[in-house]
């Protein structure tokens, strides 16, 4: 029963982030890339800027959450515990932020800029949509309630920064 209990902690680990790494990428990317586009920055621009941030959030998650896990079954087992898990978890982290990131940046590779920035936004959508169903089926939840809090939260966060550069541009 422990075991099975300490598999399932491994489990709920692992979803969480794959699941925290592909909604923070879609929503700080393509939350950035807005607004740097809404700047009227080059499409030459907008790509560096996507691309460094994908490399360095990716990483950056990806060590953040290897050393939260670690810090975490510190905690849990008041003892040394294998780094394995925590690097496994690191992994997924840095692997689900940097592969999702490119789903806002993509656009900008097709087309324009002006015509680039709500394609981007519409594919975070879709994304986060889907990200809302894999999540329920990982853990056996409802789909739409999981789908519809995904394409919500997310959605809103997205807002902000959107919102967050248009004032921004302003200044």
């Amino acid at each position: 029963m422990e075991q099975n209990q300490t598999q399932r902690n491994k489990s709920a680990s692992y979803i969480r982030s794959f699941v925290f790494g592909v909604e923070d990428s879609l929503v700080s990317t393509v939350g950035l890339l807005s607004g740097v586009a809404i700047t009227g920055a080059s499409a030459k621009t907008i790509f560096v800027t996507g691309i460094v941030l994908i490399f360095v959030e990716a990483f950056s998650m990806g060590a953040g959450s290897f050393l939260a896990e670690h810090s975490a079954d510190d905690y849990e087992f008041k003892s040394a515990p294998s780094a394995r898990k925590s690097m496994l978890d690191g992994l997924i982290m840095f692997v689900s932020y940097f592969i999702a990131g490119f789903i806002p940046l993509s656009p900008y590779l097709m087309t324009e800029p002006g015509a680039a920035f709500p394609i981007s936004i519409a594919a975070s959508l879709i994304a986060l949509f889907f990200l809302g169903i894999a999540s329920a089926k990982m853990s056996d939840a409802p789909m739409a309630r999981s789908s519809l809090r995904m394409l919500i939260v997310g959605g809103t966060a997205i807002g902000v920064g959107i919102a967050a550069g248009s004032i921004a541009a302003n200044l």
